[in-house]
Order: structure tokens, then sequence, then C-alpha cells
């Protein structure tokens, strides 16, 4: 894994990309942008906990909310699935918010633990291979960031 690639990717996305929900996207760079987006979300926690305050965090998860549901809509679609999909753990979460507020507990961790499948679900539609050739979602994307050229011996 190039570290460099991993950074292409991630200012790729969040410069071309930002708002973006049509085409496909494959595996090595869907799976690129999460590493990018889990380092950046570490550091950014870091800070925020010597700071002291959580601002910056919900800041940074804000500012990339749209690149997120814009990847995932693009690597589903390169498995052939809707976008849709990303709205399955929504539900289970409203309905655990509505039941917490009502008192009642167990409905509400019954609700949480679908949202924990729900996750795990997307988690294994990403990690599915696209479709080969061209889908209803666009052709067939290249093969992720070109490998570092290797040194000559």
């Amino acid at each position: 894994m190039d570290p460099q690639a991993v950074i292409d990717v991630f200012r790729r996305t969040v410069t071309e990309h930002y708002f973006d929900f049509n085409g496909r996207t494959g595996r090595r760079e869907f799976w690129y942008y999460v590493i990018a987006v889990v380092v950046i979300m570490v550091v950014v926690g870091i800070v925020s906990r010597i700071l002291g305050t959580r601002l910056l965090s919900e800041l940074a998860s804000l500012a990339l909310f749209l690149p997120n549901l814009g990847m995932g809509a693009r690597r589903l679609h390169d498995t052939n699935r809707t976008a849709m999909f990303l709205l399955l753990p929504i539900v289970p979460t409203v309905l655990a918010t509505v039941f917490l507020f009502i008192f009642l507990w167990p409905l509400a961790m019954i609700c949480w633990l679908a949202t924990v499948a729900a996750a795990i679900l997307l988690i294994y539609f990403y990690a599915q291979p696209g479709t080969t050739g061209p889908n209803q979602y666009g052709t067939e994307p290249a093969n992720g960031p070109p490998a570092a050229p290797a040194a000559a011996a």
C-alpha cells in the first residue's frame, strides 16, 4: 500500500467528487479512502481531546459527511446495488432514539443491535467485488490508483 496513493484518493474524492453520487468506485479506491478518513478522524479526535472540545471532531465529521455518502453510494453502485442501502442503518437508529425517549429500553437495545447488523451488512457489500463490465450505474472503474513504479535492480 502506497501512502501517497491513499492521500491522492482522499484528495481527489474530497475535491472532485464532494457531492457525487453517480458512477462507480472500485474496492481499492474505496478502502484507500476509508483508511484516510480513519487516520484523519483519529488525529482530529486526539487534537480535540487535547484542546478539551468536541467541536473540532464534530466539524470534521460534518465536513466529511457528504464525501462519505458519495463514496459509499459509488461503491454500492459498483456491486450493482442501489445507494438506498445507505439508509439501512438509519431506520433502526431512529426507532432506537424514539424508544429511548419513551423509556422502552429493551426495544431500544434491539434497535441498536439492528443498527449494528445493518452496518455489518454494508461492510459486507463494500467488500464484494464489483460487477465486471458496465452495469446500470456506469462503466467499470479502473483498478484503483496506479501502483508505485518498481525500483530498478
